[in-house]
C-alpha cells in the first residue's frame, strides 16, 4: 500500500485484521489506528446506535468466520486532511479525521461569525461568504450521518466523492448545508478575528486555534476499509438504526 501514515498513525506491524468492540467512537479510534495501513477494520457494535458498526455483539463469532472464509466485502473510506495557516504560511502539522473537523467557539456555546472560502489544489480561490452560528462541520460522505445529520445535513451514500459543509446553528434561514466537489479544499476563519475558536477532530481531539488562523480542510490521500458482511447494506443499515423509510413490500407473485 503507497499510502503515507502520518506520525502517530498505526502500528509498525503488519495487520490482517483490526476488530474494535464498542460503539461508533470505538471503531474511529481503531479506523485511526488503521490509517494508511492495508488492515481492514471490523466493527462490532457494543452501544446503542452503532451506525458506522456492523456486527452485533451476538454475531462476533460468525462475523470471524465469514471473514475468515473470505465471505465479506471492503467499504474503501477516504479521510479529510486539515491545516492551520497564517499569513499565509502553514504553521501546524496535518489532522486526519474519518467524519468530520469542527470549527466552533471554545468553552460556552456563543455564536461567532465565520468565513468560508473554496480554494483548488491550483491556487485558485473563491469567497463563499459569512455567516453567524455555533461553528461549521467539515465532513465525509461516511461523517454525515454524525454530527453533520443532527445539524441538518444531508445523508450522502459513502461512494458519492465529495465534502460537506455543514453550519451548526446558523442565524439565518438562507444559510444551507452545501456539497463541494472532492478535489476542492474548504477554507474557515473567524472573521471579527478577535474569536477564541478551537478544531475539533471526529470529536475526540480539540487544538486551540489563534484569531488570525485560518483552517484549510482538503481530501486526503488516506483511506480506511471497513468490512462490511453480504447481508449488511448502507441503506438497511439507514432503515434500521435511523429508522429512514420502510422495507418496501414484494410485489405479489400469481
Amino acid at each position: 500500500m503507497d499510502e503515507p501514515v502520518p506520525d502517530g498513525f498505526g502500528p509498525d506491524h503488519d495487520l490482517d485484521l483490526i476488530v474494535t468492540l464498542g460503539g461508533d467512537g470505538t471503531l474511529l479510534r481503531g479506523a485511526r489506528q488503521a490509517a494508511g495501513l492495508d488492515a481492514p477494520v471490523l466493527g462490532v457494535n457494543l452501544g446503542r446506535l452503532g451506525f458506522l458498526t456492523s456486527v452485533a455483539e451476538s454475531e462476533v463469532e460468525d462475523a470471524i468466520a465469514a471473514v475468515g472464509s473470505g465471505r465479506y466485502r471492503l467499504e474503501r473510506r477516504r479521510c479529510l486532511e486539515a491545516s492551520v495557516w497564517r499569513d499565509g504560511e502553514e504553521v501546524s502539522d496535518s489532522w486526519y479525521a474519518f467524519n468530520d473537523f469542527v470549527i466552533h467557539k471554545s468553552g460556552v456555546a456563543r455564536v461567532t461569525r465565520l468565513g468560508l472560502s473554496v480554494g483548488t489544489r491550483h491556487g485558485e480561490r473563491e469567497t463563499v461568504g459569512s455567516f453567524s452560528g455555533d461553528g461549521v462541520i467539515v465532513a465525509t460522505p461516511t461523517g454525515s450521518t454524525a454530527y453533520s445529520l443532527s445539524a441538518g445535513g444531508p445523508i450522502v451514500v459513502p461512494g458519492v466523492q465529495c465534502i460537506l459543509v455543514t453550519p451548526i446553528c446558523p442565524h439565518s434561514l438562507a444559510v444551507r448545508p452545501l456539497i463541494i466537489p472532492a478535489d476542492v479544499d474548504v477554507r474557515v476563519r473567524s472573521v471579527d478575528r478577535s474569536e477564541e475558536l478551537v478544531l475539533t477532530v471526529d470529536g475526540q481531539e480539540v487544538q486551540p486555534l489563534d484569531p488570525d488562523d485560518e483552517v484549510r480542510v482538503k481530501r486526503s490521500d488516506l483511506a480506511i476499509s471497513l468490512v462490511r458482511l453480504p447481508e449488511g447494506s448502507f441503506f438497511t443499515t439507514l432503515r434500521r438504526k435511523l429508522g429512514w423509510a420502510l422495507e418496501m413490500e414484494r410485489e405479489a407473485t400469481t
